[in-house]
């Protein structure tokens, strides 16, 4: 894992970055695998799409641990982060250290799709049906087969480079 020192959305010489990160959305921490095959990743590129068979799709980076994990086990969490998550988000993110590792900055529980953040009220279980390639991601779409909507006091945002605290934006309750 790399440590990066840059803003991820600074230079004026790439304006299709600088417009994603004027979109905005709400911080998903994935996390599979289990035991020391564990592994996990802050996304927030991703969308629900509901129907019969209701899905996930996400953009994910395709050198990262995680999606090696999720090709290994066919299986994710996922995970919406609070505002108090932050520290972790930046961990997961590889813009702040882990010490002892990542899955050691908080209490995760083990469950059929991978490790589930404990004190998170609101995640997903979803297996892999398939990847390919856009852009420089790895477009992930995913079967939700299971959800738990709890309740989201403090939600965490993120928009150009910055965290938010969705529970103050205007309209958010």
């Amino acid at each position: 894992m790399t440590i990066h020192d840059t803003h991820p959305f600074a230079g004026a010489d790439d304006p299709v970055r600088r417009f994603r990160g004027r979109l905005g959305g709400t911080v998903t921490l994935w996390t599979a695998g289990a035991g020391a095959g564990r592994a996990g990743l802050t996304v927030t590129s991703l969308m629900v799409a509901n129907g019969e068979t209701p899905r996930v799709l996400a953009l994910l980076d395709p050198d990262s641990d995680l999606l090696d994990a999720v090709r290994d086990t066919g299986r994710a969490v996922v995970q919406l982060l609070s505002w108090a998550d932050r520290g972790l988000a930046e961990m997961f993110a590889g813009t702040a250290p882990a010490p002892g590792g990542l899955f050691r900055q908080a209490e995760f529980v083990d469950t059929a799709h991978g490790p589930r953040l404990a004190s998170t009220t609101t995640w997903a279980g979803v297996e892999l049906e398939e990847e390919r390639e856009v852009g420089w991601s790895s477009l992930v779409t995913c079967r939700l087969v299971a959800a738990e909507a709890g309740e989201d006091g403090d939600p965490l945002g993120h928009r150009r480079g910055r965290w938010l605290r969705l529970s103050q934006e205007k309209g958010n309750p």
